[in-house]
C-alpha cells in the first residue's frame, strides 16, 4: 500500500525543486548508494526527502524515505515511509497540527502501519544556530502483521521532534525523533546525522538511525539500526 503511494508523493515533492518553487520550499533531499561485485555481490540504496513550506498562518511538512538492499541471492531490505503534517499557526511558536504517516517494511514483521494524528506543535528554540521544535498529539493507528487475516486498530499518543544545531557555517548536526505509543506496542524512530557542506547546496552526511518496537511480531527483532553516508542536496 505505502510502496504504491510513495512514488506519487515523491514525484510531487520533487516537483517542488523547480526554480519557481525553490523560493517557497526549504529542506533537503539525500541519497546513498553501495555496490559490491566479485567475491561479494551486494547492492544497497537509501533516499530521503524532507521539505517544508511556511506562510503567515500555515506550515506544510513532507517527509519520504526509501531503503533497499540485496545480495547475490535475495532482497535483504525493503522499506518505504511517508509522512505529511499540516500546522495552523496560533502564534510565532505555537500551532495546531494534523498529521498522516504510512510505513511498509518487508522485514519488520508488519505488512503495513498507518497513523492519523492531531495535536499541538511548539518551537522551543528558534535561533540562527539552533532550532528545536516538537509536536505532541493523539491519533488512530491501523496495522497488520504479516500473515494476519485482518488489521488491528489502536489509539495512540504521539511525540515527534526536530532538532538542528550549526557548529560552524559548514557543519550541522540534526536529529529527528518519532514516538507512537498505544495498547498494541510503542514504536520509536530516531535519526541522527552530521552534515558537512561542500558547496552552498551540496553536503556530505553521516547518519545513524535506530528503530525500536516494544512488541514486535513473532520472529522479528525489537531493534533495527542503520548507518548511512549520503550526498545531500539542500533546497533553499
Amino acid at each position: 500500500m505505502i510502496s504504491k503511494l510513495l512514488p506519487y508523493l515523491c514525484g510531487f515533492a520533487l516537483s517542488l525543486l523547480a526554480p519557481a518553487a525553490q523560493a517557497q520550499w526549504t529542506g533537503k533531499a539525500e541519497v546513498g548508494l553501495l555496490s559490491a561485485s566479485g567475491n561479494t555481490e551486494a547492492k544497497s540504496a537509501n533516499a530521503k526527502l524532507d521539505v517544508a513550506h511556511e506562510s503567515a498562518k500555515w506550515r506544510n511538512r513532507i517527509y519520504a524515505a526509501v531503503l533497499y538492499g540485496e545480495n547475490a541471492d535475495s532482497t535483504t531490505a525493503e522499506r518505504y515511509e511517508a509522512r505529511y503534517q499540516l500546522d495552523r499557526k496560533i502564534n510565532d511558536r505555537l500551532s495546531w497540527f494534523a498529521g498522516l504517516r504510512g510505513e511498509e517494511d518487508k522485514f519488520s514483521g508488519f505488512d503495513y502501519q498507518a497513523t492519523l494524528s492531531t495535536g499541538v506543535s511548539y518551537k522551543f528554540i528558534d535561533t540562527a544556530d539552533t532550532k528545536l521544535s516538537a509536536s505532541f498529539g493523539a491519533g488512530y493507528r491501523k496495522l497488520r502483521i504479516d500473515g494476519a487475516a485482518e488489521a488491528e486498530d489502536d489509539v495512540v499518543g504521539t511525540l515527534s521532534s526536530d532538532f538542528e544545531h550549526a557548529f560552524t557555517t559548514t557543519t550541522k548536526l540534526t536529529n529527528k525523533l518519532l514516538v507512537e505509543s498505544g495498547s498494541l506496542n510503542t514504536s520509536v524512530q530516531d535519526d541522527l546525522a552530521l552534515a558537512v557542506s561542500m558547496t552552498d547546496t551540496l553536503a556530505l552526511a553521516v547518519g545513524f538511525g535506530v528503530r525500536y518496537n516494544t512488541d514486535p511480531p513473532p520472529l522479528s527483532k525489537d531493534t533495527d539500526t542503520l548507518i548511512t553516508v549520503n550526498l545531500v542536496y539542500n533546497i533553499k
